[in-house]
């Protein structure tokens, strides 16, 4: 787990030490309040729905971006075998670099909080579907993060990391959408594997342990699937 916590502060670094993370974080929070507050001033209400709305779109976009070259870039550049030979197991690089991402996208949702403390000013909030909001926002990211770092460590290439990452998030957030077309039988399935609809049931502000096991559950799989997608070069 330490080894883990190295390759985060690592990665951390690397985010902060390059402009990609700031544009990253500049061009997100940009728009999602251009957004936000368009919406808010149309309804006239004081509530974070109109943020919470938005993000399952802007989170598609966004996190793909930061995870697409957190283990293509090694592997393509070479420096994965180097890393890989140090006292280090596969499973700790990649919830290492998974925790980096996850690091930096709590960081861009820190500083929507002026946009919480701006719709508190004006009006009573509802802080309860507030902060359920926000948790369900750390755990919908860190679904999404998981299915980037999945994505990246199939792959050399960071473009493809990203149209796949996009892809797998577009196809989850699409089921719940196209639930109410297919045959009864099926739609509690699709509204279950909904990445959006479990997100959905948290910004009520009632945490449901359905909703929380499964973006647990994604967050597993994927990093399951992308440890042995490092170890299937032992395999050759």
């Amino acid at each position: 787990m330490n080894a883990a916590l190295v390759i985060s502060k690592r990665e951390i670094r690397t985010y902060f030490n390059s402009p990609v993370a700031y544009i990253v974080v500049t061009v997100f929070t940009i728009i999602t309040g251009y957004l936000f507050f368009t919406q808010l001033f149309i309804e006239k209400q004081a509530e974070m729905r109109g943020l919470f709305n938005v993000m399952p779109l802007l989170f598609m976009f966004l996190i793909p971006a930061i995870t697409m070259r957190l283990v293509a870039e090694e592997k393509g550049s070479g420096t994965l075998e180097l890393l890989i030979t140090m006292p280090v197991r596969d499973w700790e690089v990649v919830l290492g670099k998974f925790l980096a991402a996850l690091a930096l996208l709590c960081s861009a949702l820190a500083l929507t909080l002026v946009f919480a403390i701006t719709v508190r000013g004006l009006g009573p909030m509802d802080t309860g579907p507030a902060l359920g909001g926000y948790f369900g926002l750390v755990l919908m990211g860190g679904a999404y993060a998981a299915i980037g770092v999945m994505a990246s460590a199939f792959t050399r290439n960071q473009i493809v990391a990203f149209i796949v990452s996009f892809a797998i998030c577009f196809a989850l957030y699409l089921l719940g959408r196209i639930s109410q077309f297919v045959p009864e039988s099926l739609q509690p399935i699709l509204s279950f594997l909904s990445i959006d609809g479990h997100f959905e049931n948290i910004t009520r502000g009632v945490i449901d342990s359905r909703d929380v096991i499964y973006y647990l559950s994604v967050i597993g799989v994927c990093l399951l699937l992308a440890t042995t997608a490092l170890e299937s070069r032992k395999w050759k």
